[in-house]
């Protein structure tokens, strides 16, 4: 039951790495949750502790398929709708790059006509691939990118671009209400171990004594932003009344290579692990490091957590949970089975 005095959220993609931990953030603000996912990527164990929450729900629905008759008719006001849906790792948005591409683009679109349908706040989880492989360092969100709009990448890179115009198309016309973020490489408790990405690739190697996996030399950048860093960036995002509109880049500041990182790790689990090394993938940016002057200046944010201790959180979480493979849906599942049979059925594994 919805009081009329609730604060309600919609998170599309809310049982993801970042949706859940959002979520629970939320909840603690003491919202009422509505989480929309059809666990492709999204898992069940990142939201069982809240099995016996009252004010969470889950819808399981794709948002490529008409969004479900109880989000459209409800009764309830929404306030906020949050679209994180969609798979972020290369490894996953890869194994069917069409779907990405709707989830990004039709989803968007649906989300935001549901937004205007309740007067609610909008906000687009973008990412740092709207940059591709920038030849402006640091990246500013001003810089208009350098992307390959046919590469294997581009599914995901013009996807979430192409949702940024749905976006700022919606602002433009006085819809509604609507913000950008454009998130950079974020970690913590929740990452799926078959991610593929570094940190999650070099935690699980150098727990279980495996080769560390590095992509190219090891010689190329990243910057890395903790979990509960982001889900405060974001939240500070959806509830700014700064005139400002346009997107906002959230991520750590603080660049290292890849090989450093993998050093990291390997000294922080006492691993034997050494690296390997395999060629460097496709349209792989050499270089990727927020500047984040506006979300200080509109904000007022920036991250908290160091890369050692947020390093340490994560490698605890992967080594409790057995790296992380847990995927048994809820022993009291209370979810709505709105999913409709689709011609954009993804493979079970890369979810």
């Amino acid at each position: 039951m919805v009081h009329a005095d609730e604060t309600v959220a919609l998170i599309a993609g809310g049982a993801g790495f970042i949706g859940s931990h959002l979520t629970d953030a939320l909840l603690a603000r003491g919202c009422r949750v509505l989480c929309l996912d059809n666990f492709l990527t999204g898992r069940h164990e990142n939201l069982r502790h809240l099995e016996h929450e009252p004010r969470f729900d889950i819808i399981e629905a794709d948002v490529t398929d008409p969004l479900p008759a109880r989000l459209l008719r409800r009764s309830g006001r929404l306030a906020y709708v949050f679209n994180l849906a969609c798979a972020a790792s290369p490894r996953h948005y890869q194994a069917n790059p069409e779907h990405t591409l709707m989830t990004c683009v039709l989803g968007t679109h649906q989300l935001l006509a549901l937004a205007q349908q309740h007067g609610a706040r909008f906000l687009l989880a973008s990412t740092s691939e709207v940059y591709g492989d920038p030849e402006v360092h640091p990246q500013q969100e001003s810089y208009w990118g350098h992307v390959n709009p046919t590469g294997p990448r581009a599914c995901y890179d013009e996807g979430k671009r192409a949702a940024e115009t749905l976006t700022f198309d919606y602002l433009r016309a006085r819809r509604g209400d609507a913000r950008v973020a454009r998130i950079f490489n974020t970690y913590g408790p929740r990452m799926r171990a078959d991610d593929g990405r570094l940190v999650s690739n070099a935690v699980t190697q150098a727990l279980s004594g495996d080769d560390i996996t590095i992509y190219g030399s090891g010689d190329q950048t990243r910057s890395f932003c903790y979990v509960d860093d982001l889900v405060d960036g974001l939240l500070r995002l959806m509830l700014h009344t700064h005139d400002y509109r346009g997107a906002i880049n959230l991520g750590n500041p603080a660049e290292l290579t890849v090989k450093e990182l993998a050093e990291e790790v390997v000294r922080l689990t006492g691993s034997r692990s050494i690296v390997s090394y395999r060629p460097l993938p496709v349209d792989d940016p050499r270089r990727r490091r927020p500047d984040i002057t506006l979300a200080r200046q509109v904000l007022g944010w920036k991250p908290q957590v160091l890369l050692a201790q947020g390093l340490r959180h994560t490698i605890d979480h992967f080594a409790s949970t057995a790296l992380g493979l847990a995927a048994a849906p809820l022993t009291r599942r209370r979810i709505a089975q709105a999913r409709t049979t689709s011609s954009n059925n993804l493979p079970a594994s890369p979810a």
